[in-house]
C-alpha cells in the first residue's frame, strides 16, 4: 500500500487527526514526515535525517505559507463576500492537501514500507529526534496509540 493510501486510511481513525495536529502546532513537527516514519517502520538514522531535511525545506517554503493563507481566510474578511472567501479557502485547502501529498510521495521514495520493522512509538521517537526540537513523549505516544 502506498504511503498516501495508508495515510488516508489511518488519518480516518479516531484521535489521529488531533494527535498529529498537536505534534504539528505545539511541537513544530511535520505530520507527513512523522506518518512516513511510522509507515516505513523506523527507517535508518541516515534516511530519517535526509527525509527531515527535505520535509523541513518543503514545510518552510510551501506548506507553511499555504497553511497561513488558509487560516487567514477562515474568519470573515469584510467587505469580501463570505461565499467567495470560503470558496477561495476551499481552493487553498485543496492546494495544501496536494502539497502534503507531493511531500509524502517524495518521502516514500526515501524508504520503502517495512524498512525498519520498528514499532510506531519507537519510529516516532527516532523521527522526532531527527527533526529536532523538544517533543513531549506523551504527544508521540498519543499518536502511536491512535494508530493501533
Amino acid at each position: 500500500m502506498s504511503l498516501w493510501e495508508w495515510t488516508l486510511e489511518v488519518y480516518a481513525r479516531p484521535g489521529v487527526p488531533e494527535a498529529t495536529l498537536t505534534l504539528q502546532d505545539r511541537h513544530g513537527q511535520n505530520t507527513s514526515y512523522l506518518l512516513w516514519a511510522i509507515w516505513a517502520e523506523g527507517p535508518p538514522a541516515e534516511a530519517l535525517l535526509t527525509a527531515a531535511a527535505a520535509a523541513k525545506a518543503w514545510d518552510a517554503r510551501v506548506l507553511k505559507p499555504i497553511r497561513e493563507v488558509r487560516r487567514a481566510l477562515k474568519p470573515a474578511f469584510p467587505p469580501v463576500d463570505d461565499g467567495a472567501r470560503e470558496g477561495l479557502r476551499e481552493d487553498v485547502k485543496a492546494a495544501e492537501l496536494r502539497a502534503e501529498r507531493v511531500l509524502m510521495e517524495t518521502l516514500e521514495t526515501m524508504a520503502s514500507a517495512s524498512s525498519g520493522g520498528r514499532p510506531a512509538l519507537e519510529s516516532l521517537r527516532a523521527a522526532a529526534s531527527a527533526w529536532g526540537g523538544a517533543v513531549d513523549d506523551e504527544a508521540l505516544a498519543r499518536l502511536a496509540r491512535a494508530l493501533v
